[in-house]
């Protein structure tokens, strides 16, 4: 359906890069647009527009129901995605890679379909502080409907996970540990691969949301060694609507189906329907196809771009937009690990999150406000919301200097 881009770019040019993407040619209240919210959705790239109109253009159809051509194309799009993906994220097989409508869903998946099954009174699942709704909330469900327990491991006030005492805490009663990669609002990058060995080491199985790595860095599942990774294509230049769990394949070919329908079977009768193999057992009804064809046509898209040059150009702009904050009056940021991702979270004395981001705005600056999903760690750090800006390859030192006389300009009238 598309040719796919294999050759990188012999070198990473910021302008060219960003050229690729529509969107970042608007104006917002009559200003330039300065995108800083990619840590919530990314933009999106022409290449992937352009497979997502092609597809309902020339191969709409619903996969795996008929064998016409039309279907047939239909499948091989949805399937060529599952096998991007899965060569993207370091998967042995795309067998071991569920389609899902994203991390939420993926975490769900686990709760309901692995975790509920075997919980019992007593047991407890292990989480950190810095985690995101979609990594708290499903467990907490399924802990509550069992009789077990949540338990968190602790951060410091820089924002790192205090590795020590997770590891302490993984206890025989723990059934499950579930950590993010990257926090979406400080940034941390976790030690992801230390952290599956220990719980290795103790049987525990790991989840990993991966859903703030997959954009801004290699990944390879195996080489981390965690039992679970969920991620979101929405926020690696795809379309809403997607995402992915890999899990081993021991573990899939264990669970349960989570949703019953369509496609997830091989035989229904009313006495009994038995099940499809994994990853099919659990992608009941129809798919989002046209989103998957765009996801698939973004990775072929990142692949291009060598996730090594967007990791290098990404920590460029980190360094640069933390040096220019560092030096403002009474700009505090929240978190401040070694090792982060490009995402700033901040904070100016005597003004609310909510008013920043929209003065902000009207010097057509995007940044987010509120708590990002993470009411935790905001009680953590004792504010109700922060600002946060979060950065892509795509973004430019030239934005880094509006947004920071902005900000400035911002800060004087509302301290």
């Amino acid at each position: 359906m598309s040719a796919p881009l294999r050759e990188p770019l012999p070198a990473f040019d910021p302008l060219r890069v960003r050229a690729d993407f529509p969107l970042l040619t608007r104006t917002v209240h009559g200003k330039p647009l300065v995108y800083f919210d990619s840590a919530n959705t990314s933009q999106k790239p022409a290449l992937v527009i352009e497979a997502v109109d092609r597809f309902y253009r020339q191969h709409n159809a619903n996969v795996a129901r008929a064998v016409h051509a039309l279907s047939e194309e239909a499948t091989a799009a949805y399937e060529g995605a599952r096998v991007a993906l899965a060569r993207f994220i370091g998967a042995g097989t795309p067998d071991e890679l569920v389609l899902t409508s994203g991390t939420t869903m993926a975490i769900n998946l686990v709760a309901y379909s692995y975790l509920q099954p075997q919980l019992k009174p007593g047991d407890t699942v292990l989480v950190t502080q810095m985690e995101h709704h979609a990594n708290i909330v499903p467990w907490q469900l399924v802990c509550a409907r069992n009789g077990a327990t949540l338990k968190v491991a602790p951060i410091s006030e820089r924002g790192e996970l205090i590795v020590e005492r997770f590891v302490e805490l993984l206890t025989p009663e723990v059934k499950l540990a579930g950590v993010t990669h990257v926090s979406n609002v400080l940034g941390t990058v976790n030690p992801v691969r230390e952290l599956a060995r220990e719980c290795r080491r103790r049987g525990i199985p790991l989840l990993v949301d991966g859903s703030q790595a997959v954009p801004h860095m290699a990944v390879d599942v195996q080489t981390i060694g965690c039992d679970f990774y969920a991620f979101t294509g929405h926020k690696m230049c795809g379309p809403t609507g997607t995402g992915g769990l890999w899990a081993r394949r021991e573990r899939l070919s264990a669970m349960p189906p989570f949703f019953g329908g369509g496609e997830m079977i091989r035989e229904v009768r009313f006495s009994g329907t038995t099940f499809a193999d994994p990853p099919h057992r659990f992608e009941a009804g129809t798919p989002n196809i046209a989103g998957f064809v765009g996801l698939g046509a973004a990775v072929q898209y990142l692949e291009r771009l060598g996730m090594a040059n967007v990791f290098a150009r990404e920590r460029e702009l980190l360094a640069y937009a933390s040096d220019a904050l560092r030096s403002m009056p009474g700009l505090r940021i929240i978190g401040e690990a070694p090792d982060k991702a490009a995402v700033i979270s901040f904070l100016v004395a005597g003004a609310h999150a909510h008013d920043l981001a929209t003065l902000l705005d009207l010097e057509g600056i995007a940044v987010r406000s509120g708590h990002h999903c993470a009411h935790p760690l905001m009680q953590f750090y004792g504010v109700p919301a922060t600002c946060r800006a979060s950065f892509a390859f795509y973004n430019t030192t030239d934005e880094i200097d509006r947004f920071v006389a902005a900000l400035d300009k911002v800060r004087r009238l509302l301290v």
